[in-house]
């Protein structure tokens, strides 16, 4: 039976995807980088630890991972902190369906807390989850599935009783991997074929997620 839905954060709840290829960018180039877009489109939801080598495989080892990260929080700090963040669509919508049925629900992240708690935060949700899992709680961040797991313990559940809600290929190996029901909200691209068949549904918006929702209940 389902239980809860475990949510990633950038590109699903918040519409930051935008902004950190954005700003990675920005960056880089300071830096004497071009970074393409397909890699960047590549690197999403990578935790640092995956990411470094990632990128460091494509730009090279004079590519300062934690300088241009550093550099890139920076930009995109100043940014938000004029002009906010934005809600993806239908979320409100979907939270309070899930609260109407009786589920729980938990943000897994690749985030830290602290800049969680302040998208959150920023668009009036952040006391609407049970449970935060954020990049800075775990060891082995996504694609690993860590992340999920730790969800699911959190809200002593097992992953099967939960399921995942992602919108890139790195979440959803992490989701997969640690056993739940996988759902893809495409945010800066579509899946493969491939990856469509081993997700359970694929949504244009949160707010279609109460249909597949319903099905398992």
């Amino acid at each position: 039976m389902l239980k809860a839905i475990l949510f990633d954060m950038d590109g699903l709840i918040t519409d930051t995807e935008k902004l950190l290829n954005r700003f990675w960018r920005q960056a880089a180039k300071e830096y004497g980088f071009e970074m393409k877009q397909e890699h960047l489109l590549g690197m999403r939801s990578l935790s640092a630890k995956f990411a470094e080598p990632h990128l460091k495989s494509l730009y090279g080892e004079d590519f300062d991972y934690y300088a241009i990260r550093d550099r890139r929080k920076q930009l995109m700090n100043d940014f938000i902190k004029l002009n906010g963040v934005e809600a993806k669509a239908g979320l409100v919508e979907l939270l309070d369906y899930i609260r109407e049925h009786g589920l729980m629900c938990a943000v897994c992240t690749a985030t830290d807390h602290e800049r969680t708690k302040w998208y959150l935060g920023m668009i009036g949700v952040y006391d609407r989850f049970d449970a935060f899992v954020c990049g800075d709680m775990i060891k082995n961040g996504k694609p690993k599935p860590d992340t999920y797991l730790e969800g699911a313990k959190a809200l002593g559940l097992r992953p099967d009783e939960c399921m995942a809600l992602e919108d890139s290929p790195n979440g959803v190996e992490s989701a997969l991997g640690a056993g739940c029901i996988t759902v893809m909200v495409p945010d800066l691209s579509q899946p493969d074929e491939e990856l469509k068949k081993k997700l359970t549904a694929v949504c244009d918006t949160l707010a279609d997620v109460r249909g597949v929702i319903a099905s398992f209940l």
